[in-house]
C-alpha cells in the first residue's frame, strides 16, 4: 500500500472517457439488434472496439492527446484486472490473462485500425464478424456493426479534440443500425 501513495493519481477526465466507452459498450441495442454476443467475451469485445475507435480519434494529436490515451489504456486494463479478480480469478492467473486480454487488444487494433484506414467495409465486417461473432458468424449482424463503427468514426472523428479528452464522446445513436437478414 506504501507504494499506492507515489502513483500518479488519474484524471477526472480520464475517468469520465472511460466510462463514457463502457456506458456505450453496454447499450442493449448491441446484444439485442445487432445481436453481439451478451456473454464476457461479447461486452468485453465491444469495450475493446469502443477503446479502439477513441485511440484511433487521438492519434496523430499530439503529445497530450497521446498521454491521455495511455491514461485511458491503463485504466482500461487495470478495471479488466480489477474485474478478473471480482470474478474470483486467482492472484497467480490474473497476469496470465490480462497479457491474453492485451494481445487480444493490440491484434484487433492493428485489424480495425488497417480495415478502416483502407475504407473496406468487406475488410472491416470481416473483421468485426471474425472478432465479435466468433462463436457463430452472423454476417448481416457485421455488416451493421461496420456502418455504426464507421459513423462513430465520423462523429469521432468531428468533435473537437478538448471536447473528446474531457470524456463528452459523441456516438451515433446505435438504435439506427439493424441487422438485416438476406
Amino acid at each position: 500500500m506504501v507504494f499506492g501513495l507515489f502513483r500518479r493519481r488519474k484524471r477526472p477526465e480520464v475517468f469520465t472517457t472511460y466510462s463514457a466507452i463502457v456506458a456505450q459498450a453496454r447499450q442493449a441495442h448491441f446484444y439485442s439488434d445487432l445481436r453481439v454476443p451478451d456473454t464476457l467475451d461479447g461486452r468485453f469485445e465491444l469495450i475493446m472496439l469502443h477503446a479502439i475507435l477513441l485511440f484511433d480519434r487521438l492519434r496523430g494529436e499530439g503529445d497530450a492527446a497521446s498521454a491521455f490515451g495511455q491514461e485511458v489504456f491503463d485504466l482500461f486494463f487495470q478495471d479488466m484486472d480489477h474485474s478478473l479478480r471480482e470474478m474470483g480469478v486467482g492472484d497467480l492467473t490474473v497476469p496470465k490473462k490480462i497479457k491474453k486480454m492485451a494481445e487480444a487488444f493490440y491484434g484487433r487494433a492493428g485489424v480495425y485500425s488497417e480495415a478502416l484506414a483502407s475504407e473496406s467495409r468487406h475488410m472491416l465486417v470481416e473483421a468485426l464478424d471474425r472478432n465479435i461473432f466468433a462463436e457463430a458468424s452472423d454476417l448481416p449482424a457485421a455488416a451493421a456493426l461496420a456502418d455504426y463503427v464507421r459513423a462513430a468514426c465520423g462523429t469521432l472523428g468531428e468533435q473537437p479534440l478538448p471536447e473528446v479528452m474531457s470524456g463528452s464522446l459523441n456516438w451515433p445513436e446505435a438504435t439506427g443500425f439493424i441487422a438485416k437478414d438476406t
